[in-house]
């Protein structure tokens, strides 16, 4: 019988990272552009602004502040799990626990995202067909790139717990990255993705005394807000000379794409590692008021921007009425950025 040949550790390297491996299949026309010029007010102005505030996350953060996992990074009372019977009966060391999975869940959920904005700025890149709009996706590509480095960083050497992504959160990215039309990449990016990350990253920020961690959202909610701006001046004006079946595309992605959010946040990950009913605590979660305080939130940017790009049409209102979050429409988006430092 022949011996056993033992695998050398480089084989070991390629066959991890071949198991670390997705390939989705992306196919979208990528434009040249003949016209160096600005086409588009306002997209020259943020690319100018881009350049200015870039910044050096392995630097201009302390890596060396110490940062207990287990912590209340979070306070408790903000637990979504408040208010579901078995965690009311978790002992201290438990309890630490929870928090430990929760944080950890969320800022691995910030990582995975922040990825699939990498891959959806480059792809802008290609295919914007205005060269201000490539100029400043090429800069937003450079912003994605940090952030994911600097979450990956505090996820895996601050918390020591990195979680899969969310079905629902990896749905909507392979949709955004699938699509071959320009104006959806922006619409499931810059506006609906980067819009909720915005308000979930201000949240946070509000709410967390952890000083590493609060600069890092600091740093990167001045990038996403740009971005957010990137998606709304691209698409603005573009939406009024559509067919109705071509609206009717971009009604249907958008309720489909706010309705995944709703319920990528039903705590179904958490529940699993600490051995909990996943229905159960769905519904407590849904049913709780910081949990429904929490979901709602997270609209607060995505409906006054769509309401900017006349995309508030009778049927994603109805829609957003079921979801309860038409009360967002008429926010003032700059006031927020203003309440946070931003601008």
């Amino acid at each position: 019988m022949a011996a056993t040949r033992p695998t050398s550790p480089a084989s070991q390297s390629m066959a991890q990272t071949d198991q670390d491996l997705e390939v989705i299949l992306t196919s979208f026309d990528s434009n040249y552009v003949w016209n160096y010029g600005t086409v588009k007010e306002g997209l020259r102005e943020l690319y100018e602004k881009s350049k200015r505030e870039q910044w050096n996350g392995a630097t201009q953060l302390d890596w060396s502040t110490s940062v207990d996992p287990e912590s209340e990074i979070v306070p408790r009372q903000m637990n979504p799990f408040a208010d579901y019977g078995p965690a009311q009966k978790l002992n201290e060391k438990e309890m630490m626990r929870l928090s430990h999975a929760g944080i950890s869940n969320q800022l691995s959920q910030f990582l995975h995202g922040e990825q699939g904005a990498l891959i959806v700025a480059s792809q802008i890149v290609g295919s914007v067909p205005w060269m201000d709009a490539k100029y400043y996706a090429a800069s937003q590509t450079m912003d994605e790139a940090r952030h994911v480095e600097v979450f990956a960083k505090y996820v895996n050497e601050k918390l020591e717990w990195e979680w899969p992504i969310n079905p629902n959160l990896k749905e909507l990215l392979d949709a955004t990255i699938t699509d071959s039309r320009w104006d959806f990449k922006f619409l499931g990016m810059q506006v609906i993705i980067e819009g909720l990350a915005m308000a979930a990253f201000g949240s946070l920020w509000k709410m967390t005394q952890e000083p590493l961690l609060k600069d890092l959202l600091k740093y990167v909610m001045k990038d996403e807000s740009r971005h957010v701006a990137f998606g709304v001046l691209a698409l603005r004006d573009y939406y009024k000379d559509l067919s109705p079946g071509e609206m009717k595309d971009r009604e249907d992605f958008i309720i489909y794409a706010c309705e995944l959010m709703r319920n990528r946040l039903a705590g179904g990950d958490v529940a699993q590692a600490m051995g909990w009913n996943e229905a159960e605590v769905t519904k407590a979660i849904l049913e709780s008021a910081s949990g429904q305080m929490f979901r709602s939130m997270l609209f607060m940017r995505i409906v006054p921007n769509l309401r900017k790009l006349g995309l508030i049409t009778p049927r994603v209102r109805e829609a957003f009425e079921r979801l309860d979050i038409i009360k967002f429409e008429h926010l003032d988006t700059g006031e927020q950025d203003r309440e946070l430092g931003l601008a």
